[in-house]
């Protein structure tokens, strides 16, 4: 992807583009040729700073399309338009550093479009969307696909295949090790994509412990409808919904990032408000945001942005109370953490942005296993993860048999192939969709 899209240069071999030779030595370059490719990191689609409008005409403003006399207003028409076009309502006018990934996946897709390209790569694209938006953007592809336009989509979803494409590639270990046209056996494909059998039977649901977690009339402002909850100890709850339900909002007020308007939660039947994270962290309440790369790492460049810093950071107080850093606790806990997690990694002191995603995933999961927990929170855990480290994340978190678990996932087949119960938020309420044990692909 990378190569095609002009990041980096090809070792070997040779690119053809409409039967021509193909060498984009830029992004930019790239895209003058035809080729654009959205990334699964979209902290690069817009500029911190600038709005959302600014950023679906970045390509412009870049290239000199844009003209050297701009205004607000016609930045913002503009904008609409691109917006329209791709079928997406975006808030033009907040600032790009405040949007969640969600939101900054459109931005990515809709400026992508509005290039018109040959060929469109795309990375994940639905691993932040909710089930609603998905749909969506697989509605707009399919429209430019059956005009012309070539699309590479890369994904470990299998819905997201089956939906779309012609035919799958199966890509391990920088080899092509399978290839399959319509109709796929994706059981075949995912056994090719990972290079050993996956069981097809989840563990079955567990009742749990003692209640844990109680949410009783909690109201996100006052005129939400009002959430009541239970969790036990020992089990796994997935939320699922649309974009904007607030899946995300429920986990921030447990951990201490949002308030709510009113409502009462119980930890072992205790209040539960903690004014800050670093409360929640020390009463047993953890966290694991959405985007791992601005909720859970520092820069790669920074002191800190390593596998063993990583896991150790919330901890650091209570490691090291007397302030000292001691290495040898550091590299225990993470050489623990790749070991119980399988991490694929060079030491535990390598450098957080040579992991593929589903080790940084593994990485923040083994943060959170270096002390006891009470209630674990995972907010899209397996956003860019492959089948394979999603696998190896579910064994990890069923495994814990003493603490109670809540996920937020967009995707209701990843909550079904790792929760005990599986409940729906939308702005009506919160709601049971059935048994976890016996999913339907209808849920």
């Amino acid at each position: 992807m990378s190569i095609l899209a002009g990041v980096l240069g090809a070792d070997a071999g040779e690119i053809r583009l409409d039967g021509n030779q193909f060498e984009p030595a830029t992004p930019r370059a790239a895209i003058a040729g035809g080729v654009v490719a959205i990334h699964q990191a979209t902290d690069r689609a817009g500029v911190p700073g600038l709005t959302v409008a600014d950023a679906l005409l970045l390509d412009r403003f870049a290239d000199g399309r844009a003209g050297i006399f701009v205004s607000r207003r016609s930045i913002r028409t503009e904008a609409e338009t691109v917006a329209r076009r791709a079928g997406f309502d975006l808030p033009l006018d907040d600032d790009f550093a405040d949007i969640g990934a969600a939101e900054r996946q459109l931005v990515a897709i809709a400026r992508a479009l509005s290039a018109k390209p040959k060929l469109l790569i795309l990375d994940e694209p639905t691993a932040s969307l909710s089930a609603t938006e998905a749909n969506r953007l697989f509605t707009i592809l399919e429209d430019p696909a059956a005009g012309g336009l070539a699309i590479i989509y890369i994904s470990h979803r299998t819905a997201d295949l089956e939906r779309l494409a012609s035919r799958v590639i199966v890509l391990r270990g920088g080899r092509v090790v399978a290839t399959r046209s319509r109709p796929v056996d994706f059981s075949v494909a995912i056994e090719a994509m990972i290079g050993r059998p996956v069981a097809s039977v989840r563990p079955p649901a567990r009742n749990g412990g003692a209640v844990r977690l109680q949410i009783r009339e909690l109201r996100f402002f006052p005129d939400s409808r009002p959430i009541d909850l239970d969790i036990r100890e020992g089990e796994v709850v997935a939320l699922i919904g649309p974009l904007g339900s607030g899946k995300s909002r429920l986990l921030n007020i447990l951990f201490g990032i949002e308030t709510s308007h009113s409502g009462e939660v119980l930890l072992d039947g205790a209040p539960l408000r903690p004014p800050s994270p670093s409360d929640a962290i020390a009463g047993g309440v953890f966290l694991a945001g959405e985007d791992r790369k601005r909720s859970s790492f520092v820069p790669a460049d920074w002191p800190g942005g390593t596998v063993a810093a990583a896991i150790a950071q919330p901890h650091l107080r209570r490691w090291f109370p007397a302030g000292f850093l001691v290495g040898r606790k550091e590299r225990q806990a993470a050489e623990h953490g790749v070991s119980s997690l399988g991490i694929r990694t060079s030491s535990p002191f390598a450098r957080l942005d040579t992991l593929s995603g589903g080790n940084q995933q593994k990485v923040v999961l083994a943060r959170w296993q270096a002390e006891p927990a009470r209630l674990l929170l995972l907010d899209e855990p397996f956003q860019g993860v492959d089948v394979g480290a999603r696998t190896d994340i579910i064994a990890a978190i069923r495994a814990q048999d003493r603490v109670a678990t809540l996920i937020a996932t967009s995707d209701a087949e990843e909550a079904f192939e790792v929760a005990d119960r599986v409940l729906l938020l939308d702005k009506t309420g919160l709601h049971a969709t059935g048994d976890a044990s016996t999913p339907s692909r209808g849920h």
